[in-house]
Parts: structure tokens; C-alpha cells; sequence
């Protein structure tokens, strides 16, 4: 392998050091081995460019791979080891703090499994824990690049955060101390990363800054529980001064019987929020008499309808009541006692009804009448338009005013049928296929009427046989039926493809790249790939093989996930004769 000529050759350049300076540490070293003094320096220059090369192929296989649908199937006893490994370098090496070294070491599973990847095979049959040990002692990694995985962010996300010149988190003391400060404040670690990937400012605080931010907010009279689950879910608080819209939005919960406690309990720390918006709902809605209880008692029972509200459509759909003939305190009345119509699909059907009782020439009075007293049936309904309801009847809109003036509720059968037959055309073609997918996925394993198997039915295209025979083709191929059934568990879009295209697919990196069948199970997205970038790819890789300018079992993530310029950087460039070739290949696949 290409890793142990490296790690030969560093052995010889240790030699070397050791034979100028007498170091002792490297005694037991054979000096046999070592080449005379005249031979050294043409062996240091070569052994740097290697190692140069080989540090920058490291570098961009663990940077641009991609988030595994699952990580290598390690033993138990193999992970314990690599992370306590791991753990040691950064606490006692690297001199991190305990719970720093813990977190990181045990929470960056695709950072560790790439780590696994390189150290030499008979060596990590000994011993991973002495084999990863020796790795990290002559091979420095990007600290960022495991840091980040450890706050939640998958390398995909992580990468534009990457420092360009630094590799040690040491490097950049004002990011890791502020950091700190959040950790101190009790936010958990896994939710930081969420934060720096939307206000990175915030990790370029002075000293002490971030942390009177953040007792700032506590001030307004919240807890501590509901700061740290406001920032979570709303880093962007923590810009600047305090939001005046949130101090706005607090100043009303304090005077309300459901307080502050309302923010931590209904909040999701999975979504962000405008206050804007929430402040505009609330003015709107004490503006049309919910007043404290009734205010308080809405917003434990429809949240959403706050949270995710907008006030301005309230107002512009107030505005429109209003012109119809409804009087101030009816479209008050309306709104305390049908608290849904707010949602954003009741405000769409009311519209709705409006324009088709207003497209007819239907008389304000009557309109009101119909508002006042079917409210809650026209919030739920989504009407024809009325060309197409005088075409159903064979009336003129004319007509059609007259016989809803007299009878009000033959509206409501103007539901639109449009909807209606498409999901009946669509519910009996695919009840078959329904009927089929299920019986593919109670083969699989999959528990009947659970939400796994929901998720699954709308992730697979096709009917039960095509499913069926896609899997067949990945087990005639050479995997366990129970590993192709862990695969489509973990990545369903596979069975998506066409039997013809996974076989192609699999012809090229089992035949024309010679890598085992066994290289889908960590990376089953190469079935995904364009066929085009698979073939273009591989032949280069292959060429480069050929002369010894790669390495001989490069993992096909690290060949195909690598966007445009780095694959030419690092699989083109590499070769003189590399940029011809290249050219040569998009050619012929053109």
C-alpha cells in the first residue's frame, strides 16, 4: 500500500534526524538501514513531496466525503478503542480539556471511521488502539474537521467553515473560547453547531461578550431554560442589541396569564421564528378583543396559529369582511369564537368564497348572512369558481344568485370536484401499487402501519415487482439479503433506479475498477451517481493507478463526491501527462 511506502520512508527520514543529532529517542531504530549521509538530502526531498502529497489526498478524501448513510461496520470493542485512542491525542497530545477531548472523540463517528481507513491493515489487526496511536504521532489531522461533526454538522455542511491555513483549534483561541461560553451557559454541544452555521459572528465575540448577551436576554425576567432554547432556535437574538420585536413579544407574555413559560414550551428548537411576525399576531388579536384569558387560553390551544401567523394577512383579510358589509364588532365575534379561521388554509377558502359570492354579483347583505351564519363550514370548504358552477347547473350567474339568495347552503356543493376527481383517479390507480409496496416492505421488515413504513411508501417509486426485481438484482450481484435490505433501509432512493442502470453500475465498480461488491455497504450513494461522471472518473483514477500516481484502492466516495476543480487538483493535475488525458476522456464520453 501506498500508506506503508510512506510510513517506511519516514521511518528512513527519522533515521536520518536521528544520525546528525544523537537523539536517544530513536534508538532502537537499526542503523543498518540507514543510507549514507551523501544519499539523505535527495531522500528528505523525496520523502516530503510524499508526504506532501499524501497529506493533501488525506485532506480531501475526509473534507469532501460526503454524509454516509451509515458508517463502516466496526465491532464494538474496535470503536471503544479508536475513540479512547483518539481521546488520549487530543487530552494528553494535544492538551484539551477532558470533556472537550470526551465530546469530540465520541461524537464524530465519520471523521473516526475515515481515520480507521487509512491505518495499515496488519497493523490494526494487532492492535487499533497502539496502530491509531502511531498514526496520529506522524500524521496530523484538521482538528476543525472533527470538532465540527461533534457539534452536529455533517461534513457536507462543515466544509465551508473550514480555515483555509489553520488545522489546530488552538489556532483560532477566540472561536473556541466563545465556544466555551455557550458550553458554561449549559447549551448543549450537539445544538452549537446549528448556531455557527447561522450567525458565525457570534464566535468572534470579544472576551466576556457573548456571555452578557446572553444574561442580557435573562434580564427581560426569563429563565435560564428558555434563553438557552431561544438562542438555539434563534441564534440570530444574539446579534447585536436585543431584538426590539422579542422584547416587545415579552413585554405582552408578562402581562398574560400563560407568562414567558409559553416561549420554552411551544418553541421548537428545530425551526426559526420571526418575531416580527408574532409580535403583528398578537397586536392583531388583542386588537379584535382577545384580551388576556381569551388571549392566553388561544395561544396554548392554537400555538401555531401565533407562532407561524401573519399578522398583515389578518389585517388584509379583515379589511376584506369589512368592505362585504360585516360590522366591527361581527368580524370580532367571528374571530373570538372561530379562532382557526386564521390559518393560512381558512384564510385561503374565505377568500375564495368571497371572490365566487362577489363574482356572481351577489348583494353585501346577503353575503353577510351567509358569513355570519356558515363561518366554520366556508373556513373548511374550497369552492368552484363560478363559471364552472354555472356550467355544472346549466344557469346563468344571474340565476345562480337567485337560487343561493333563497337557498344559502347549496353553496357548499360547489366543493370543488376538480380536487376531488383527481384523488379519486389517483386513489384507484395507485391503491394496486399501494397494496404491492407494502407487501415488498413487510418483506423487508418493516413494522405494517408504522410511521417507518409511511416514510418508506413515499420514498419508493415504481410498483411492488419493479421494487422486487431492483432488489433481486443487488442480491444476484453478490450481497446478503439482509445487507441490501440495510442498505435500502438506509438509503430507499437505490430502489428508485432501473434495473438496467444499477447493473451498469455495478458492472463498472466491480469489473472495469476492480473493488469488491461489498463497497455499496459504505457507500451506497455511488448508485446514484450520473453514469457519465462514474465512467469519466473511474478511467482517470484507473490511468493515474497504472503509473503509480494514486494510490491502488482509493474508497470510489472520495473519487466521485469531490466537486469539479478539487478532482482536477487532485486526480488531473498530479500528472503531467494527466490534463491531456482528462481532456481525451470527456471527449470520447461526449
Amino acid at each position: 500500500m501506498l500508506l506503508s511506502r510512506n510510513q517506511k520512508r519516514i521511518h528512513k527520514l527519522l533515521n536520518m534526524i536521528t544520525y546528525f543529532n544523537n537523539c536517544k529517542a530513536f534508538s532502537s531504530v537499526p542503523r543498518q538501514n540507514q543510507a549514507p549521509p551523501s544519499s539523505n538530502l535527495s531522500r528528505v526531498s523525496f520523502t516530503v513531496r510524499c508526504f506532501q502529497i499524501e497529506s493533501c489526498l488525506r485532506q480531501q478524501h475526509s473534507s469532501q466525503s460526503p454524509t454516509r448513510f451509515f458508517v463502516n461496520p466496526v465491532s464494538r470493542a474496535i470503536r471503544n478503542q479508536s475513540q479512547g485512542a483518539f481521546f488520549d491525542y487530543l487530552h494528553n497530545t494535544r492538551g484539551f480539556a477532558f470533556t472537550d477531548a470526551e465530546h469530540i472523540s465520541k461524537n464524530s463517528p465519520q471523521f473516526m471511521s475515515n481515520l480507521l481507513s487509512k491505518i495499515d491493515d496488519n497493523d490494526s489487526q494487532k492492535d487499533v488502539s497502539k496502530a491509531l496511536t502511531k498514526f496520529l504521532r506522524y500524521n496530523p489531522i484538521n482538528e476543525f474537521e472533527p470538532f465540527f461533526e461533534s457539534l452536529g454538522l455533517c461534513p457536507s455542511e462543515f466544509e465551508p467553515f473550514l480555515p483555509q491555513r489553520l488545522m489546530y483549534l488552538s489556532d483560532d483561541s477566540i472561536m473556541f473560547e466563545n465556544f466555551h461560553a455557550l458550553c458554561n451557559y449549559g447549551i448543549p454541544r450537539g445544538k452549537i453547531g446549528r448556531m455557527y452555521k447561522e450567525a458565525r459572528e457570534i464566535f468572534r465575540y470579544e472576551s466576556g461578550m457573548l456571555a452578557s448577551k446572553l444574561g442580557a436576554y435573562e434580564d427581560l425576567g426569563l429563565r435560564k431554560g428558555t434563553v438557552i432554547k431561544l438562542v438555539t432556535s434563534c441564534p440570530l437574538l444574539l446579534l447585536g442589541g436585543i431584538d426590539c420585536d422579542f422584547a416587545c413579544v415579552v413585554d405582552k407574555l408578562k402581562l398574560l396569564p400563560v407568562g414567558c413559560d409559553w416561549l420554552e414550551e411551544d418553541l421548537s428548537d428545530r425551526k426559526t421564528y420571526s418575531w416580527r411576525r408574532i409580535l403583528e399576531t398578537m397586536e392583531f388579536l388583542e386588537k379584535v378583543g382577545c384580551k388576556e384569558e381569551k388571549l392566553s387560553s388561544l395561544l396554548k390551544t392554537y400555538p401555531a396559529l401565533v407562532i407561524e401567523g401573519s399578522g398583515k394577512r389578518f389585517y388584509v383579510l379583515f379589511g376584506r369582511l369589512f368592505k362585504v358589509g360585516l360590522q366591527v364588532n361581527e368580524i370580532y365575534r367571528l374571530f373570538i369564537d372561530n379562532p382557526e379561521m386564521l390559518s393560512d388554509k381558512c384564510v385561503m377558502n374565505i377568500r375564495k368564497t368571497l371572490d365566487f359570492l362577489i363574482g356572481i354579483r351577489m348583494e353585501t347583505q346577503f353575503i353577510r348572512k351567509i358569513l355570519l351564519s356558515h363561518m366554520e363550514v366556508i373556513g373548511s370548504c374550497s369552492l368552484q369558481a363560478p363559471r364552472t358552477a354555472c356550467v355544472s347547473l346549466n344557469v346563468s350567474e344571474d340565476e345562480l344568485c337567485k337560487m343561493l339568495t333563497k337557498e344559502p347552503l347549496r353553496l357548499f356543493s360547489f366543493v370543488s370536484t376538480t380536487k376531488k376527481k383527481r384523488k379519486s383517479k389517483l386513489l384507484s390507480e395507485d391503491s394496486r401499487k399501494y397494496a404491492e409496496k407494502t407487501a415488498f416492505l413487510l418483506r423487508l421488515g418493516y413494522v405494517e402501519n408504522s410511521d417507518e413504513m409511511v416514510k418508506a411508501l413515499k420514498q419508493f417509486r415504481g410498483r411492488g415487482d419493479q421494487l422486487q426485481e431492483r432488489f433481486d438484482c443487488l442480491v444476484k450481484a453478490g450481497l446478503n439479503h439482509n445487507v441490501v435490505t440495510e442498505i435500502i433501509k438506509h438509503a430507499p432512493i437505490v430502489l428508485n433506479l432501473s434495473k438496467d442502470v444499477i447493473e451498469k453500475k455495478i458492472h463498472s465498480l466491480t469489473e472495469f475498477l476492480g473493488y469488491p461488491i461489498e463497497s455499496l455497504v459504505s457507500f451506497p450513494a455511488y448508485l446514484c451517481y450520473d453514469m457519465q461522471r462514474i465512467h469519466n472518473r473511474f478511467s482517470m483514477y484507473l490511468w493515474l493507478r497504472e503509473r503509480d500516481a494514486a494510490k491502488p484502492m482509493l474508497s470510489p466516495s472520495t473519487i466521485l463526491t469531490c466537486g469539479d476543480a478539487r478532482f482536477v487538483k487532485y486526480f488531473v493535475n498530479v500528472h503531467p501527462e494527466g490534463p491531456a488525458i482528462w481532456e481525451s476522456i470527456n471527449q470520447i464520453s461526449t
